[in-house]
């Protein structure tokens, strides 16, 4: 209960009433997502569940299981520690390179010593954004 478990994998502990149910949920570490089997009456008369259930995951399902994520602008993939070790950012999608980049800036470098991804003919022939112009061109 207190490790994730990448891959197929579920988790059911039966509890005998809400009370013990909310204890067990205060004990669950952060997880990438976490799923309600609930029907409509069920989240709106449960709120302390819903709220207890909702802090320790970055996706929250209703009635569903985890599909398989896509590095798209939409996708969230995170959730509080441990399951990330900064709950603001993703690992997947566009926004996961703020959680795995570190930005350096090479001041006073001749073009030689930069490394490829900077160099001003591009040789790796990569995208990169030049005076705000997304471009595989040489910088002049």
């Amino acid at each position: 209960m207190h490790q994730e478990v990448f891959g197929p994998y579920s988790l059911i502990i039966r509890c005998k009433d809400l009370q013990q149910m909310l204890e067990v949920t205060k004990h669950i570490e952060g997880q990438l997502t976490a799923t309600l089997m609930a029907t409509d009456a069920d989240i709106v008369n449960n709120p302390e569940l819903v709220d207890a259930v909702q802090n320790i995951c970055g996706r929250f399902i209703l009635n569903g299981v985890p599909t398989g994520v896509e590095v798209c602008l939409s996708m969230q993939h995170g959730g509080p520690f441990p399951s990330t070790t900064d709950s603001r950012f993703s690992s997947v999608g566009a926004d996961g390179i703020k959680r795995f980049v570190r930005p350096v800036a090479f001041q006073n470098w001749t073009d030689a010593l930069l490394p490829d991804e900077l160099k001003n003919e591009n040789p790796l022939g990569i995208w990169r954004t030049v005076n705000d112009t997304l471009t595989q061109e040489p910088v002049n």
